[in-house]
């Protein structure tokens, strides 16, 4: 019903949003006053995918990420 792009651009301006409401002071230092790129990657899921294992792959995401103001870091999941 929707496209990817049409998708992705409403959760990036959602998460955005909330992300400016609560944290005022985050925009102020990013570059431009973005938080999220432009750009995103969209992928199908074949036959030996599912919702377990796709799930498993996004939080194992970002495993080295340091956290630089852990004070202020929100839970997506």
């Amino acid at each position: 019903m929707y496209s990817v792009k049409k998708i992705v651009q409403v959760i990036k301006s959602l998460t955005a949003k909330e992300i400016f409401r609560r944290c005022p002071h985050v925009k102020k230092v990013l570059w431009g006053g973005e938080f999220w790129s432009d750009v995103y990657f969209a992928s199908t899921v074949g036959t030996h995918g599912n919702e377990k294992i796709i799930g498993n792959y996004v939080k194992g995401q970002g495993g080295d990420y340091q956290k630089l103001h852990s004070d202020y870091q929100l839970a997506l999941f």
